[in-house]
């Protein structure tokens, strides 16, 4: 660039870095110097010629050198590489991105332990457990690594079935707390970042709810809240509908002169969902507890929730029967009373509601639906909604509950393929073995297996849910006539669910630690408590709490487990045997679970992606963690359940479609050390 301006000259190196090679001129600041140095040369016409840089140079002279090609050509290639790492960096994020699966969901990576609150623990004293027991005691989920928490209903309610008859669906029942109680409840779980279910109970109120007394006087805004029908007051059988509990499921009420519907006590009058104003109180009730922060609901006997608008007869399961000795809900196909139009719409609205409240991330609001269909799985499956469209996260699946009927390998495999056979493609399954209905799975098949029963539900794919006690083998209690407190328990003892409800067994102490503050309890605790409790359990290495402490936590650290391909290998009639494998993971699970009532050998040999020896990873019993195998001869006693971690290049899966489920695949690449689609 000409340089031609003499003041420009002197400015310029007046304000640069002082150059060792600039003479100053003593005399006239008008001139320009005699002699410029060596390095820095200008021609007649004003250019620069020297041969290098240097510093504090002007930045004609930066500009006249950056233009030569040995300086140009390096930066040119460096800012193209740059941009080129920057483009592939970015398509490997993206390529990263859209290969990943799905991450798994809170609901689905930790069992859901479901708490009874009346028998769970009892913080003042009254004999019946409440919110601020639960509180106590939350370290034991986290001992147990559990992260999912169903709290059975303590709305308020008079109590005809323990919290399933709301007479306040917005308030806690005195005997469990106050609304504060709830909230410092929840507070606290979510602190340790554990998730609360609530029961939701939407087909039924309690007979002293307001709704119910206003739709009784025929309140203009509440007359049709409810089922009602003309009826005869000497014979309110408008038809030969029949309760769960038994006997006619319509009472005569005498202050509004008509029957009204109840499929379960008299004192659970059945809401109309065919009215819009019953929708809405309903979706206004889920609005409320989800803005209170709750994760999701457990909703309750939603197959009742619609019935058959022209309330014809149901038809006898045995025709010749007589009308009046109809009087139990097997006499009856409950084609009018159970499934009806219109219920898995309502489902999609509840899922609706749910899903805007999920939108925070981490906080997704889970849902699950209960409803015993029996023979008719095609109908549970039904709630899982469409592949557009969906309803429940899962249906609860009730038939496990049925091993006590046949304890072998078959029935066992029977009950596991009757969900998998028939769950719809890429759901999540899940497993129960009790609830605070049935009797306890300790009592119905036995003690010594328990611990068999444990392992298949927290190695089985899906979600597991352990009723409270099942942890420790906790049984059924023995009641008298007297202490009968279960409302069905009353129409016929044998029905009554109070044993497999007693208090929990927490210690060894008085009460078994469930009320140390009195000796009251509202059940009698089970005899069993000074050797079957949590604190002498935890001492044990070898007890079913410790086993099924480290199963579940084998079940969320090993990717086979818990997102893996479940592959049937073997049954006859002790032993259920299946495998679970990752694609790319070489690691992968076999389980051997005796459920019969001899010792077992069990010959694998066919199976050619097995190795030859097969190491014990762990055993129900100890005395086998660490045994060597040939998978020819794997030796299982009566009871007795082995986890064997083994390693191959060869996966089971692909030449056995038929034997192999995956709710969603995934391929595990070692080098990278992720998850991809595949």
């Amino acid at each position: 660039m000409p340089f031609n301006k003499r003041a420009n000259y002197d400015l310029e190196l007046a304000e640069c870095t002082p150059n060792p090679g600039f003479q100053e001129d003593r005399g006239s600041s008008q001139d320009y110097p005699a002699v410029l140095p060596a390095e820095v040369k200008r021609e007649a016409d004003g250019e620069y010629t020297q041969i290098k840089p240097y510093a504090g140079m002007p930045k004609e002279v930066l500009l006249l050198y950056s233009s030569q090609a040995r300086y140009r050509v390096p930066r040119e290639v460096l800012f193209w590489l740059t941009v080129a790492c920057t483009l592939a960096l970015l398509a490997v994020t993206v390529a990263i991105i859209v290969m990943s699966p799905r991450c798994l969901s809170w609901w689905q990576t930790s069992p859901v332990y479901q708490v009874y609150p009346r028998s769970f623990k009892d913080s003042d004293g009254d004999g019946v457990g409440d919110l601020n027991g639960i509180r106590q005691q939350l370290d034991h989920f986290l001992h147990l690594n559990i992260k999912t928490v169903w709290i059975s209903p303590f709305y308020k309610s008079p109590m005809k079935d323990f919290g399933y008859d709301v007479e306040d669906f917005r308030a806690i029942d005195p005997i469990f707390g106050t609304m504060q109680d709830f909230e410092n409840l929840l507070a606290d779980m979510h602190q340790r970042d554990l998730k609360l279910i609530m029961d939701f109970i939407p087909n039924h109120t309690s007979d002293k709810h307001r709704w119910f007394n206003l739709s009784r006087t025929r309140d203009p805004s509440y007359e049709d809240y409810y089922i009602w029908t003309d009826c005869n007051a000497t014979d309110p059988r408008p038809n030969n509908w029949v309760s769960i509990f038994g006997n006619s499921s319509w009472t005569y009420d005498d202050v509004r002169g008509q029957c009204y519907l109840h499929q379960f006590l008299k004192e659970q009058p059945d809401l109309n969902f065919r009215n819009p104003k019953v929708k809405r109180e309903i979706v206004d009730v889920i609005r409320f507890w989800l803005k209170k922060g709750v994760d999701g609901f457990r909703m309750d006997a939603v197959k009742h929730i619609f019935e058959a608008a022209h309330l014809r007869d149901e038809p006898q399961v045995d025709p010749d029967k007589p009308p009046e000795e109809i009087t139990t809900e097997w006499d009856l196909y409950h084609d009018y009373t159970t499934s009806q139009l219109g219920l898995h719409d309502m489902l999609r609205d509840w899922r609706a509601e749910m899903d805007a409240y999920s939108r925070e991330p981490g906080r997704y609001r889970f849902m699950v639906t209960e409803s015993y269909d029996y023979h008719e799985i095609d109908k549970t499956m039904m709630y899982y909604g469409t592949p557009l469209i969906k309803e429940a996260d899962f249906p609860f699946n009730f038939y496990l509950l049925d091993l006590p009927q046949n304890a072998s390998g078959w029935w066992v495999k029977h009950l596991v393929h009757l969900w998998m056979g028939n769950m719809p493609e890429g759901r999540w399954p899940n497993w129960v073995v009790g609830n605070h209905d049935r009797p306890r799975i300790a009592t119905s098949v036995g003690q010594a297996y328990v611990p068999v029963l444990n392992m298949l539900l927290l190695t089985l794919p899906g979600t597991p849910t352990t009723y409270y006690g099942e942890e420790i083998g906790m049984e059924n209690i023995n009641i008298t006539a007297s202490e009968v407190q279960d409302p069905f328990g009353k129409y016929n003892i044998s029905n009554s669910r109070d044993p497999q409800r007693s208090p929990m067994q927490w210690s060894g102490e008085v009460n078994a630690g469930f009320n140390t503050e009195t000796n009251l309890t509202w059940l009698p605790v089970h005899p069993s408590y000074p050797s079957v409790n949590v604190e002498t359990q935890r001492a044990d290495s070898g007890s079913v709490l410790a086993q099924y402490r480290s199963l579940n936590a084998l079940r969320q650290a090993e990717l086979p487990l818990h997102r893996g391909w479940f592959c049937y290998v073997h049954v006859d009639s002790n032993v259920f045997s299946f495998l679970r494998e990752l694609d790319g993971l070489r690691r992968a699970f076999l389980m051997v679970l005796n459920f019969g009532k001899e010792p077992a050998t069990t010959d694998l040999s066919s199976v050619s992606e097995l190795p030859d020896q097969l190491e014990v990873l762990m055993s129900t019993n100890p005395a086998n963690d660490g045994k060597v195998f040939q998978k020819s001869r794997i030796l299982t006693a009566a009871g007795e359940g082995l986890v064997i971690r083994y390693h191959t290049d060869t996966r089971f899966n692909p030449s056995r479609p038929g034997q192999c489920y995956v709710s969603e695949k995934a391929c595990y690449l070692s080098v990278l050390d992720l998850l991809y689609k595949c």
